[in-house]
């Protein structure tokens, strides 16, 4: 029931957040006259069609693969080759922060289409992204405590039956009490990553889906949609394996893989609905997409390096083998490379 409860939360904030975000694009005015983009309609809406079959398939293909370890054991959670592809995944959530979102933020936010005041007076991209981070930090420590409290109460209700055992059991009970909430701890942990990450991820997926859809221009469209779709192949396998390590009922499992799967390829169609009255250059667009960016590159570049990375390269199993160190390392060097390279043509 607790479970339900958290997905219909989550539910409610992503929708919050496309109505949040939509309107305020759609109502953007026209303020600076820069773009010299050579306009093609029909061209760039087969490209955004396109768009939107490519990504949808790599999206799903992506936070598939790490449940593929109930049907291939060796890539299950509990093996070291599991914390490769998840180092690898980080290597590239890492990238997607601070190579991909942040300087789109930065870009959105320094923009000459806005007022010299306020924006030109203050760093507001950095001030949103760390906000954003400590904001995701103490979501993700109240969270946690908040779950392990109310688990801690139910555990105690289910073994009020217990007390006219006699003293031996009830000692038995009281040391595997124990032993409990640290396992039920760990799994509402990883619950609480898994749903903050796609959180995060989410926000960057609506922006830069309505911003591919309304653009029209073929030659902006056509590196995207290769580099989009290598781009949410890749952040679906972090998301998926965090997910994996949550162990959500098969219900919850869909829900979240399909909210990932399908936020970028709805961001572009409604890119698409508003393509006609958009202006990427506008003060509202600029100031709604550099806020939602820089939060977003907040959300991800905390949970990369303190959720993702720190709780694997720090625990005792990857200090205690120099071969997993290594192999670590060298993953998430290559996951957050590849997503450098990608930035290229994105």
């Amino acid at each position: 029931m607790n479970e339900m409860n958290q997905n219909t939360q989550v539910l409610l904030i992503y929708g919050i957040l496309i109505l949040l975000v939509v309107p305020s694009v759609v109502v953007s005015e026209c303020t600076c006259d820069e773009s010299k983009e050579v306009q093609d309609k029909g061209k760039s809406l087969k490209l955004k069609i396109a768009a939107i079959i490519s990504i949808l398939i790599a999206s799903t293909i992506g936070v598939c693969i790490p449940f593929l370890g109930k049907l291939i054991p060796a890539i299950s959670p509990e093996k070291d080759i599991f914390l490769l592809i998840k180092a690898f995944a980080a290597g590239v959530i890492l990238a997607t922060g601070f190579i991909h979102v942040l300087p789109d933020a930065f870009e959105n936010l320094t923009s000459p289409c806005l007022h010299d005041h306020p924006w030109g007076d203050f760093p507001f991209t950095g001030f949103v992204a760390m906000c954003t981070s400590m904001g995701t930090l103490m979501v993700d420590a109240y969270a946690t405590a908040y779950f392990q409290k109310s688990h801690f109460q139910e555990a105690q209700v289910e073994t009020s039956t217990d007390t006219e055992k006699d003293l031996h059991l009830h000692e038995t009970h009281a040391h595997a009490h124990g032993f409990v909430p640290s396992k039920s701890s760990e799994l509402l942990r990883h619950r609480v990553i898994s749903q903050v990450l796609e959180l995060g991820i989410v926000v960057h997926s609506i922006v830069i889906g309505i911003t591919l859809g309304a653009s029209m221009s073929s030659e902006t469209i056509r590196p995207l949609v290769a580099a989009l779709t290598f781009h949410q192949f890749f952040e679906g396998i972090g998301l998926g394996s965090c997910i994996t390590q949550a162990k959500f009922r098969r219900l919850s499992v869909i829900i979240m893989g399909l909210f990932f799967s399908l936020t970028t390829p709805i961001g572009i169609a409604i890119g698409i609905g508003i393509s006609n009255v958009y202006d990427d250059n506008s003060s509202t667009a600029l100031i709604v997409e550099g806020v939602f960016n820089a939060a977003s590159a907040g959300i991800l570049i905390y949970m990369a390096l303190v959720d993702l990375l720190a709780a694997d390269f720090m625990n005792p199993r990857t200090q205690k083998s120099g071969k997993l160190q290594i192999g670590a390392n060298i993953s998430l060097l290559l996951g957050a490379g590849l997503m450098t390279l990608i930035a290229k043509w994105a």
